[in-house]
């Protein structure tokens, strides 16, 4: 897949995942890295995913597992 189409990818994963998670709401540079941390995420725990739907999915998977770590990291940082 080229960077173009990561990118893109990366954009929509990281969108939805922010619409998962109302209370963060990241800028679209933000949502664009999410997404593509999700991506990895996501290509480790499904493997190669094949077309840009299933690349969508699984990035969009990845990006809320990514924001759930990170809202329970935030949330116990608070409680403390």
């Amino acid at each position: 897949m080229g960077i173009l189409v990561s990118i893109l990818v990366g954009a929509v994963a990281g969108w939805l995942a922010d619409l998962v998670f109302k209370r963060f709401s990241f800028s679209l540079i933000v949502q664009i890295l999410l997404g593509i941390v999700g991506g990895f995420v996501g290509g480790m725990l499904f493997g190669k995913s094949e077309g840009v739907l299933d690349s969508i999915l699984t990035s969009f998977v990845g990006a809320v597992i990514v924001l759930g770590i990170a809202a329970l990291i935030k949330g116990r940082q608070r409680a403390v």
